[in-house]
């Protein structure tokens, strides 16, 4: 029999939800083909669930429920997942989306994006656009407007979490949208630092490399009342993390990042003359005023006609 990895089950949505179905069916004394029995799934089909590698569909979260007498705990999983959808939240975010909200302190490295909870709603619909070619402009709106909605919590002084960012300074020099979205997404993030909101500091490209030099996006959140969890996302997923031991190595990383980072005043005033040159550049950008009179005009093959 190959040994469980009982520390890694909670490392995803999916993952932690399955071990819970698993260890729910053992405490009940069933087997997979017992559990199985009476539903439309096989046991290969729920292997695969219990191991973190499907998610668990509501018809079969029902028939867990009733197997198993969950009173509705895999249905309420399956509905918090429609929820974050039907909001403009990925599925695999559900989990962290609650936890923000009770965090006490997030402490978030920020490679190559601003932080949800820190854009603007421009910096947003270029970064949505981007990931979502296809997706109809309806669509995009209301994942924007979900990204504003989650940026809320930092205005509430009486609940506000501890918000401390670490950006890279690659985030300050690539060209996410126009200049002039640019700017204002920059001018937030210096007003936001200014306002005790959050503390941002940027590590230098000249730092070198670091500990989450292989990673993308992580977000350590600690509780009043429970432990502290990591949230790592990549292009379409997310995991949730909370085992003690992999916490500690994300904490300790975090420690690193901020040694090597560059003090809050001086992030401040690099994040402000950022934003002070895309001015400079929005005002140099040359604006098109038409063909010089006399100069013949034909229409290009993507030129629509007067009639488009």
């Amino acid at each position: 029999m190959p040994s469980r990895n009982d520390p890694d089950a909670p490392a995803s949505v999916p993952a932690f939800y399955g071990a819970e179905l698993r260890l729910k069916r053992e405490a009940a004394g069933l087997t997979l083909q017992q559990l199985a029995n009476g539903s439309f799934y096989s046991v290969s089909f729920l292997s695969q669930i219990e191991r973190g590698q499907r998610r668990i569909p509501l018809d079969l979260a029902r028939h867990a429920d009733r197997v198993l007498r969950t009173d509705g705990f895999f249905e309420r999983r399956c509905e918090d997942a429609r929820s974050c959808r039907r909001t403009g939240l990925a599925g695999y975010f559900a989990d962290a989306a609650e936890q923000e909200k009770r965090a006490v302190t997030i402490t978030e490295w920020a490679p190559s994006l601003v932080p949800g909870l820190l854009q603007t709603a421009g910096y947003a619909r270029a970064v949505i656009r981007a990931a979502n070619p296809f997706a109809a402009p309806d669509h995009v709106e209301t994942l924007v407007t979900a990204r504003g909605e989650r940026a809320q919590l930092l205005a509430d002084d009486a609940a506000k979490p501890e918000f401390w960012v670490i950006v890279s300074e690659l985030l300050l020099r690539q060209r996410m949208a126009e200049p002039a979205v640019m700017r204002e997404q920059f001018a937030h993030l210096a007003r936001m630092a200014r306002q005790s909101r959050a503390v941002i500091q940027v590590l230098p490209l000249s730092s070198g490399p670091h500990p989450l030099i292989a990673g993308g996006m992580t977000k350590l959140m600690t509780f009043a009342d429970a432990p502290p969890t990591v949230y790592t996302e990549g292009a379409h997923h997310g995991q949730l993390i909370d085992d003690p031991a992999l916490v500690r190595a994300y904490a300790k990383s975090y420690d690193f990042l901020r040694a090597a980072a560059l003090s809050p005043e001086a992030s401040l005033s690099l994040i402000e003359s950022a934003a002070k040159d895309l001015g400079h550049e929005h005002a140099r950008r040359p604006q098109f005023r038409g063909l010089p009179e006399g100069f013949p005009r034909q229409r290009g093959r993507g030129e629509p006609s007067s009639g488009d």
